[in-house]
């Protein structure tokens, strides 16, 4: 029988997997090249492939991301040091959207399908470390904006990079 494209990618329990498997490796000392910017989240991958991939980004208090989704990859992340923050945007009745913030502390790994929108900050006083996984490896993501329960999209970039640099549009006054 012949393989479906999405039989070839991986999941948000196997991607779970990876990003703790990838983050013992570094806490071991294998990828010994972490560094912090205090301009921009500092990031390098690890790991890339037809169906994965994997990157170390690390975060001084205060850096994050915009509202975002992976362009239609299934992601994970695994905290290997310090904690984040992540804004989680999910669905309610009639289509009202709502966001929950959920700390996630070292070791705390969380896995995700296609149409996850979230943004993950650096809200606590010390540095963070982490492990990110998509598959199939990123190609787009867009950016949004939540107001009043709507959803709003702000632009969709191409890019394999998940630190992608955003510059929201300018607004016209009103």
């Amino acid at each position: 029988m012949p393989r479906r494209a999405h039989d070839l990618y991986f999941g948000p329990l196997q991607l779970i997997e990876f990003t703790r498997f990838y983050a013992d490796e570094v806490a071991a000392g294998r990828y010994p090249f972490v560094d912090f910017d205090p301009d921009e989240r500092w990031h390098q991958r690890i790991y890339r492939d037809g169906r994965l991939d994997v990157w170390l980004i690390s975060w001084l208090p205060t850096q994050g991301t915009q509202l975002h989704d992976h362009g239609g990859s299934s992601g994970a992340f695994s905290v290997l040091s310090g904690e984040l923050t992540e804004t989680v945007v999910s669905s309610r009745r009639a289509g009202v959207r709502t966001a929950s913030d959920h700390l996630r502390a070292t070791g705390e790994s969380v896995g995700f399908g296609a149409h996850y929108v979230h943004d993950v900050r650096n809200t606590s006083d010390g540095p963070a470390v982490s492990v990110h996984a998509y598959s199939p490896p990123l190609a787009r993501m867009s950016y949004y904006d939540l107001d009043a329960g709507a959803l709003t999209p702000l632009a969709t970039v191409s890019t394999d990079d998940p630190e992608a640099e955003f510059v929201p549009p300018v607004r016209a006054a009103s």
